[in-house]
């Protein structure tokens, strides 16, 4: 009975001592956390503070690789939780046990810095109805390489406003490396997503700014999607610059019936079923089978309020190489069957309402390709409207069409996002 008693008395001790510590003090504090099991294990130590901490608090995680059998839950506004780097503070779910998620944050203000989550049994890091949410130095991974049986994502806010992600790096996800869905005024930057079905994706959102980021090795790199049967839908207003979106070459791995596992492996950006969406000074190259793919949504849907088409698209000023070598699945077969291989480096489907396509877009409303450069030698950029309306529809009637779209008026003049303050600074340049 000894040997029982005296871990039973050590954890209650150990216990004591973080609830005095906790409380010792109502005022916003820093917290040194012990995770070295001597006392608690590391997962009673780390989700004990979770829950006790104060508003205005930061928790220090310390440096070394922490095993968890439980998913970790935040709901206390105004916390910053912070480790010594991405690669030397390191949570890994590699045994966990229970839980849908690495760490589950529903407060706001909140910022996560300077760790990693590997190997999580579903999402790594998911932040639901935030309202500020600061995700800087993070690093998620499935370590054991790119698998279906990989939880889906990686970062994961959803409904949430004022989002900054930044500087973080995405791998291994079986939807998507870096995803925020449903939400508004949105900041992407300086990351890396790699070896994921999608390396960055902004679903069903309004005003974001995607910028300096790498996705490379993704099956497809950068997706702005807007889906039917969501809460908040009409994606809207977002900007993709600056990005390097190179070599996109992994197979699509992700579980049947999820939306992503119809991308092609080899799609550089894909704009599906946005409007007034901004893709510019860009470096696009290598993916096998397009660079830059605008499509509207391909699917049956019930929802009466939902608009499938993209407008207002509008695609300039990027530095586009070779691609369109090794075009995938029905999708990007078909288009090769349409357009012959390479195929061309910006594909639009061509579908729109029929209002639309017989009469052309409302000013504002159109597909709008401005120049962009050839970095292969001697190339150059090409484009194709693949009139996927017409091939269905009526097949005779069908044609690609080479030249660029005439349509009126011009894009939507978009501004760079802006994020709300919240109690904590954030950087939003």
């Amino acid at each position: 009975m000894l040997s029982l008693k005296r871990p039973l008395f050590a954890g209650l001790a150990a216990l004591s001592l973080t609830l005095a510590a906790f409380s010792a003090g109502a005022e916003a504090a820093t917290h040194t956390l012990d995770l070295s099991g001597t006392e608690m294990s590391a997962q009673e130590s780390l989700q004990t503070a979770l829950i006790l901490a104060e508003p205005g608090d930061t928790l220090l995680l310390p440096e070394g690789t922490f095993a968890l059998t439980d998913g970790l839950s935040l709901d206390i506004d105004n916390v910053t939780l912070k480790g010594a780097g991405p690669d030397k503070t390191v949570l890994s779910f590699k045994t966990q046990e229970a839980g849908s998620e690495g760490l589950m944050v529903t407060s706001s203000g909140v910022m996560l810095e300077d760790f990693a989550i590997e190997d999580a049994k579903g999402d790594a890091i998911k932040v639901m109805g935030a309202d500020g949410i600061t995700m800087r130095r993070l690093r998620t991974e499935w370590t054991a390489g790119p698998k279906e049986t990989n939880g889906a994502y990686g970062l994961y806010p959803v409904s949430s406003k004022n989002v900054l992600i930044d500087n973080c790096t995405a791998i291994g996800a079986s939807d998507a490396g870096i995803y925020v869905g449903q939400s508004q005024h949105i900041i992407v930057k300086n990351s890396r997503a790699a070896f994921n079905v999608a390396g960055i994706e902004i679903e069903n959102s309004y005003y974001a700014d995607v910028f300096g980021n790498t996705a490379e090795h993704n099956t497809g790199g950068i997706l702005i999607f807007d889906l039917p049967g969501l809460p908040q839908q009409g994606g809207h207003s977002i900007r993709v610059f600056d990005n390097r979106v190179v070599n996109n070459d992994t197979g699509n791995f992700a579980p049947e019936g999820n939306i992503v596992g119809e991308v092609p492996t080899g799609t550089g950006i894909m704009v599906m079923a946005n409007r007034d969406v901004e893709v510019f000074g860009n470096e696009i190259a290598g993916n096998g089978t397009t660079n830059v793919l605008i499509v509207a949504y391909p699917n049956e849907y019930e929802d009466e309020n939902y608009f499938p088409f993209p407008q207002g698209i509008h695609v300039h000023g990027n530095r586009i190489g070779e691609g369109g070598t090794a075009p995938d699945n029905e999708i990007g077969e078909l288009i090769a069957q349409i357009t012959g291989t390479p195929i061309p480096d910006i594909i639009w489907d061509g579908r729109m309402p029929w209002g639309d396509y017989f009469f052309g877009p409302e000013a504002g409303n159109g597909i709008y390709i401005g120049e962009n450069t050839a970095t292969d030698e001697g190339g150059q950029v090409d484009f194709a409207n693949v009139d996927a309306t017409m091939w269905y529809a009526a097949n005779w009637f069908h044609s690609t069409k080479r030249e660029l779209p005439d349509h009126a008026g011009g894009p939507a003049t978009l501004t760079p996002v802006t994020l709300a303050p919240v109690t904590q600074s954030q950087e939003t340049q």
